[in-house]
């Protein structure tokens, strides 16, 4: 005779675990990746018998550990060129052959892994809409809760309204998707001003908190005391790492050194010329590659000296360091805003181009000031950085109310 637990552990034997799938174009940089590898990490850690699956076009993707339960898929890689334009990373195809190419990939395997959640990092339609085909797909089927997930900060209001009026995306995000997050806070920045979303979307949309980062088991950092500075990527950072080497050159007595991590895309003859600077500077500074745990060097930081990036502002605020901050201001004023309003609130100082002058006497001060600056924790507002578990909880509320897939 079968009892009922029997049939009960019969019927879970039969049930799958739930799928996330997280796209993440990435174009340029590492923000992307790093947002959707540090969701999925905390989706399956806080149910066990999820999985997780992201489709990035991160050229470095594979240089990263991924959490147990999570893995990734590459699509073939694009590159942003100076005039605005892209082209094919690595592949020899013309850009509307390689759009071609990612979008029937990322169909194909929306239809394969079957997601119970999609999770969409920051474009609605994709990059050049190649997201449409697996998006229509899925909302067809109703079988998966579609998300759009948005950082704290996109654009100026202005801008914004423009570039998504181009590629539709208000009509995606009304007509697709079942929820948007918001990994930020609503008093601090509305991403979506400027956009003429619906009422009924608006009611649609969670405000998360900030990302924490890993506060784990990390390595012994180095030598204390030191100053972090991270162009996050690199790919950008050239500027603000000449900044800091020239502010070493120029003031023989600037402490404490300084541990420079210069981020995987900034390379070739630039990285070889600021090397020949920091071995002329005899260990005031020091410098590492790509640094994927970077967390160590957080960890042991007394100040840091940063893009304003939504990843790093993050780890600023995750590891409570001191910070200033040295926003890009092109092609968009995304994070000038964020260090803008950040500083507003106390959370960080700002090196502003217009206001302080980017110049070696400006950051010396900045530097020099990180020691007595209050860390982040001082000016913090409730659920800060409670996104992460805001998420979990949030995905298993939308699985919730779907009915459990079969195994196959």
């Amino acid at each position: 005779m079968t009892s009922t637990t029997d049939l009960s552990r019969e019927r879970n034997q039969n049930q799958r675990g739930p799928r996330v799938m997280l796209y993440s174009h990435d174009t340029f940089g590492l923000g992307h990746l790093r947002r959707s590898r540090a969701l999925a990490g905390a989706i399956t850690a806080a149910d066990p018998s999820a999985s997780a699956l992201i489709l990035t076009g991160s050229p470095v993707a594979g240089r990263f550990a991924f959490p147990t339960r999570v893995d990734h898929m590459r699509l073939p890689g694009v590159i942003k060129r100076s005039d605005g334009s892209y082209a094919s990373r690595t592949m020899g195809m013309s850009i509307e052959e390689t759009t071609e190419l990612r979008s029937g990939l990322i169909r194909s395997m929306a239809e394969q892994y079957d997601p119970d959640v999609l999770i969409v990092d920051k474009e609605p339609t994709g990059f050049r809409g190649e997201l449409l085909p697996a998006l229509k797909l899925l909302a067809d089927q109703q079988r998966t809760k579609l998300v759009l997930g948005l950082r704290d900060v996109l654009d100026e209001p202005e801008v914004l309204a423009t570039e998504w009026a181009r590629k539709e995306a208000v009509e995606a995000a009304e007509g697709y998707y079942h929820e948007i997050w918001v990994y930020g806070l609503e008093q601090i920045y509305d991403p979506t001003q400027g956009l003429d979303l619906s009422p009924e979307t608006q009611a649609r949309m969670h405000w998360t908190g900030y990302l924490r980062r890993d506060l784990g088991a990390w390595d012994d950092p180095p030598k204390q005391p030191y100053v972090l500075i991270t162009p996050g990527g690199g790919g950008d950072g050239a500027m603000m790492v000449d900044l800091v080497l020239s502010a070493y050159e120029q003031d023989l007595d600037l402490s404490p050194r300084a541990v420079l991590v210069y981020g995987p895309f900034l390379s070739g003859d630039t990285r070889e010329a600021f090397e020949t600077r920091v071995a002329a500077l005899d260990g005031r500074v020091t410098t590492v590659g790509f640094e994927s745990r970077i967390e160590t060097l957080f960890s042991g930081a007394q100040g840091v000296v940063c893009m304003g990036g939504y990843n790093t502002f993050c780890e600023v605020l995750s590891f409570n360091k001191p910070a200033v901050i040295v926003p890009r201001t092109t092609p968009r004023l995304e994070q000038w805003i964020r260090a803008s309003r950040a500083e507003e609130m106390g959370l960080v100082s700002m090196l502003d181009e217009k206001r302080d002058g980017w110049t070696p006497e400006a950051m010396t001060k900045a530097i020099r000031a990180l020691a007595e600056q209050k860390p982040p924790s001082t000016a913090f507002s409730d659920g800060m950085l409670d996104g992460l578990d805001y998420v979990s909880r949030r995905v298993a509320a939308l699985l919730q109310d779907m009915p459990r897939k079969a195994a196959e």
